[in-house]
């Protein structure tokens, strides 16, 4: 269908829910509309305001089975409370046969399915590596053009060395529960070492109590400005909620103080001018495959006249 970008960047503006669902698929998909309207928001936002809109963004990552959806669920009525517009991005895995998913994260939050100041999208991962969907960046922009004051970012279930969302999130969330492995897991487990905040959920399990005590004594060992707070909750029955927004809000106030936060925001759009460029200059190298020049350079390193870095200073010299 033909995209109307005028009226798609005026809808998304308003946070008409429809136009901002289609604006999100268009960034999944890479359409060719998608630098207009994203030029079209930022133009918008800087007329109306002067400059864009900037969500508070809080990650929540961990191990799957942790209940980060649950506690998702929970942070978004607790944020309601407060009264901001919400949004989540919750991505989930693909298949590696169909590149389709689950996108179960809608069911367990049905709950706010009826409230207009709460905006829940599920992203595919479609196979990128780092507990994100690629387009989960600009999905964020378009979430804070429509309004969004808070925006919640559930990963993939990750191990221990998908820590994408330290470079997207304001605060990163870092959720575990007890059962899910030993104290020299915990000290090992690179997700860890990202933690701004942690939630030790399903609290009311055996275990609770020994999973507590290894992260603090982990915690304690840091050396890091910041120690992480760690609440535990019970995010099905919505205990430790207000212990858990008391923790965000303080490590969002010290990021604000130190100047840790504009530091953040910075860093997120670095990142994502890089992500764009990069994704600009592979598909030009796709379109160099089978060119004459390619092979020819290919043909130059067999026969020694040059070196892989010379002919691929050469080819990057030759790229429109």
């Amino acid at each position: 269908m033909p995209v109307d970008v005028d009226g798609l960047v005026a809808q998304v503006g308003q946070g008409r829910p429809r136009a901002v669902a289609r604006v999100i698929s268009l960034v999944e998909n890479g359409a060719p509309e998608l630098r207009a309207v994203m030029a079209g928001l930022s133009a918008r936002e800087s007329r109306d305001r002067g400059a864009p809109r900037v969500a508070r963004v809080i990650g929540l990552t961990g191990a799957p089975g942790v209940g980060k959806s649950t506690c998702a669920s929970m942070l978004v009525r607790a944020f309601r409370r407060r009264g901001p517009t919400v949004g989540v991005l919750a991505v989930d895995p693909s298949s590696p046969f169909t590149g389709g998913a689950l996108l179960g994260d809608r069911v367990r939050m049905q709950e706010h399915a009826g409230d207009a100041k709460v905006f829940i999208r599920s992203m595919a991962g479609r196979g990128h590596l780092g507990g994100l969907a690629r387009a989960t960046p600009q999905a964020l922009r378009v979430l804070e053009a429509a309004g969004c004051e808070v925006v919640l970012v559930e990963t993939v279930g990750v191990g221990q060395d998908e820590v994408d969302i330290a470079s997207l999130a304001d605060t990163v969330l870092v959720l575990l529960a007890p059962g899910m492995g030993d104290d020299i897991q915990a000290a090992k487990a690179g997700v860890l070492e990202v933690a701004d905040v942690f939630a030790v959920n399903k609290a009311d399990r055996d275990g609770a109590s020994a999973t507590l005590r290894e992260l603090r004594t982990m915690v304690a060992l840091s050396d890091r400005p910041w120690r992480p707070p760690i609440v535990p909750t019970v995010a099905i029955e919505d205990k430790g909620g207000d212990d858990l927004m008391a923790a965000l809000d303080r490590h969002h106030a010290h990021c604000a103080r130190s100047g840790q936060l504009d530091a953040r925001r910075r860093a997120r759009v670095l990142a994502e001018i890089e992500a764009i460029a990069l994704v600009a200059l592979r598909s030009r190298f796709d379109e160099l495959r089978g060119d004459r020049r390619l092979s020819e350079l290919a043909q130059r390193v067999l026969d020694g006249h040059t070196d892989p870095y010379g002919a691929a200073d050469d080819l990057i010299g030759s790229l429109p």
